[in-house]
């Protein structure tokens, strides 16, 4: 799976702590820039969002529950 939001090494870091998660890699998805730098994207001028993509095992921790989990660390509201 491929999510996106917050902080990408942040989002990283916790799934690469959960049971059953396989690798959880940070990247760039979409944008308009082919090798875009991490300044460039936090410029918010590349279209880029910081993403990690997730390999996991669905025998040992569901879809629903990395869902539950990014939702609960990645998506909390910035003042």
């Amino acid at each position: 799976m491929i999510v996106a939001g917050g902080c990408f090494w942040g989002i990283q870091a916790v799934f690469q702590h959960l049971k059953g998660v396989i690798s959880a890699i940070s990247g760039y998805s979409g944008g308009s820039v082919k090798a875009p730098t991490y300044e460039a994207v936090c410029s918010g001028r590349t279209g880029h969002a910081e993403a990690v993509e997730v390999l996991y095992d669905p025998s040992q921790i569901t879809y629903g529950q990395l869902l539950q989990v990014h939702f609960s660390v990645g998506m909390t509201p910035r003042n």
